[in-house]
């Protein structure tokens, strides 16, 4: 069965690439960042991987913006931490529909410190901690009752104390080599601005076609 799609919006976006930017890719992105941030889920990315041959992707959220690279967290046993474990090439997309703006970022992933993960692991909510150790993710799981009992037993386990990081829970930080901006703009004219890494100071400037 073939189910065909024929609605068709046209993008207005009135920001223009196409004037002076940064050398800096990342000054641009904060300032697209800025912008962002009065929508809903403003940090969420789409995070691509592959294994072999095989692709995969899946939203996860930007904790951290560096010079260098984005941060994100997850358990390191997760199907996404076996792939980024085997190839750490990936990217990460951010859309941001309201704006009619995408950022692709490419580069390789690597774990932060164990030091940066604890810091950010001691911030979050007493039950995301609970439910870290908890979730096997991405394993089979017999059902929701199931994972209850897991999360019962080791909120019993934590009773009146601190809950740790698990060794097998942590940050990522892909570390980018290319950043490409995407305007959305009427009759499919999009402005694209491809930003390749040359060295830790310098950035080649590319414009690309829609």
């Amino acid at each position: 069965m073939t189910h065909k799609i024929s609605t068709r919006n046209d993008f207005s976006g009135e920001a223009h690439l196409l004037g002076a930017l940064p050398n800096n890719p990342v000054e641009l992105f904060l300032s697209w960042f800025e912008e962002a941030k009065r929508f809903s889920e403003f940090n969420a990315m789409t995070l691509c991987t592959y294994m072999g041959a095989k692709a995969n992707a899946r939203i996860v959220y930007c904790k951290e913006i560096t010079q260098e690279g984005l941060v994100f967290f997850s358990n390191y046993n997760s199907q996404k931490g076996l792939e980024l474990a085997e190839n750490p090439n990936a990217c990460c997309l951010f859309y941001w529909k309201e704006l009619q703006r995408q950022v692709k970022f490419v580069g390789v992933v690597e774990k932060i410190s164990p030091e940066a993960s604890d810091a950010y692991f001691a911030t979050r909510p007493r039950e995301s901690q609970i439910g870290a150790w908890a979730s096997a993710q991405s394993k089979t799981l017999k059902d929701s009752k199931t994972l209850a009992a897991l999360y019962k037993e080791q909120e019993d386990k934590w009773q009146n104390q601190d809950v740790a990081r698990p060794e097998f829970w942590g940050g990522y930080i892909l570390k980018f080599q290319d950043i490409e901006f995407w305007q959305g703009k009427a009759s499919r004219l999009h402005d694209r601005v491809l930003y390749t890494k040359q060295n830790q100071n310098k950035w080649q400037l590319s414009r690309l076609a829609p």
